[in-house]
């Protein structure tokens, strides 16, 4: 299993200007649907969590984002651009906010995950909380492991594709 309590470091992302989240990190969410944040995850949310969060349903997959304030002004910025008058992008941004909450961190740390968003998400007492440069994926342990290990794709090949022309505007390894 790839899942450990790694990363608790923020770094800003060139080209977006908003904060990124890294490590992988396992928890449990109780029957009334709260999950206490792992500590490494805290420690790099702590500064954004006087403002709140927001969940969401993730577009492709069958996870939900959670994302800071600062992230989702950026994400509502570009969402706010488009013209409302043409009817694919009306109807792009009513599925896009369909089921959004603002979650707040409890006195004891947690998050409470609305039933109806848990549900879409199919999450289950364990959990998998993955940062991301564009938030924190929150996935049922069972589909972030089939996501993460999938038999029909070849990442080397992906990795080609989609890294592979960016004429040095990358600085990965």
């Amino acid at each position: 299993m790839i899942v450990g309590d790694s990363g608790y470091f923020w770094y800003r992302n060139r080209t977006n200007n908003m904060k990124s989240v890294l490590g992988v990190y396992e928890c449990s969410m109780d029957a009334k649907g709260r999950v206490l944040l792992p500590a490494g995850l805290k420690r790099q949310l702590d500064s954004a969590a006087h403002e709140g969060f927001v969940l969401k349903r993730s577009v492709f997959s069958p996870c939900l984002e959670l994302h800071t304030m600062e992230q989702w002004r950026g994400i509502s910025e570009k969402i706010g651009k488009l013209n409302r008058f043409v009817k694919k992008n009306a109807d792009f941004v009513r599925l896009f906010h369909a089921g959004v909450k603002m979650v707040e961190l409890d006195g004891s740390g947690r998050i409470l995950i609305a039933k109806d968003l848990a549900a879409f998400a199919r999450l289950e007492r364990e959990l998998v909380f993955s940062g991301t440069p564009l938030g924190v994926e929150i996935w049922s342990r069972s589909a972030y492991e089939a996501a993460v290990n999938p038999s029909d794709l070849d990442f080397a090949q992906l990795a080609e594709e989609v890294m592979g022309g960016q004429n040095g505007d990358h600085e990965l390894p």
